[in-house]
């Protein structure tokens, strides 16, 4: 019984955190499209360089939506039950947050700006941030000394490569998969999203507030 109600409250304390989540990642697309709505690169479409920005940001959705799809398949729900070491999280302790932040690059990247690119990602980056330091204050507190020589070993975010093992996957979750997917599909909508803004803002019916470089 004991355990039962421990297993419950831990499992309400991470579902809280992947909540957080959710809603970190929801408030930051509303503040994209809010930029990108108004804003405009200064290369004008159409050229090289524009679209070559954008065509660096197509490729970091992929990857964001690839790479969460990957880290789905190791934790697979097991994020408070063990230590999970293996694939993505043998080289950095939070593969899905860096995932995230690579697709909400790209996303930025869909206005044709280098500093629209960088400042996406790095603004995604640091809300995680405050996620990830209660996060690991929590697992601390559930997963113990496994948990503490894991922090020793693996970088908090930027990975390190040459620590890289394949380790096991968990046991296939096609709902877990199924949410992952979906949610990286919104990443993906920007492609359409900021094509129409584009042409609005080129025929004057949306105004050019600001610029990015």
């Amino acid at each position: 019984m004991v355990n039962e109600v421990r297993y419950a409250q831990v499992k309400h304390g991470l579902g809280s955190y992947q909540h957080m989540r959710r809603m970190v990642l929801a408030v930051l697309i509303m503040v994209m499209f809010a930029a990108l709505l108004f804003g405009q690169s200064v290369f004008p479409p159409d050229t090289p360089v524009h679209e070559t920005i954008e065509m660096v940001g197509v490729v970091l959705i992929f990857l964001g939506i690839v790479g969460r799809l990957w880290s789905t398949l190791y934790i697979g729900g097991r994020k408070s039950s063990e230590v999970v070491t293996g694939g993505p999280y043998s080289i950095t302790r939070n593969p899905l947050y860096l995932f995230s932040t690579l697709a909400a690059a790209g996303v930025g990247a869909q206005i044709g700006s280098i500093a629209s690119t960088i400042g996406f990602g790095a603004l995604c980056a640091g809300a995680f941030y405050i996620v990830i330091l209660r996060e690991e204050k929590f697992l601390k507190e559930v997963l113990g000394a496994p948990y503490q020589a894991y922090l020793a070993k693996v970088p908090r975010f930027f990975p390190k490569l040459s620590l890289y093992q394949e380790g096991d996957t968990a046991s296939f979750k096609p709902r877990l998969l199924r949410t992952t997917l979906l949610d990286g599909l919104v990443f993906l909508l920007a492609l359409p999203a900021f094509e129409l803004i584009d042409g609005a803002q080129q025929s004057g019916i949306l105004p050019v507030l600001f610029r990015f470089p």
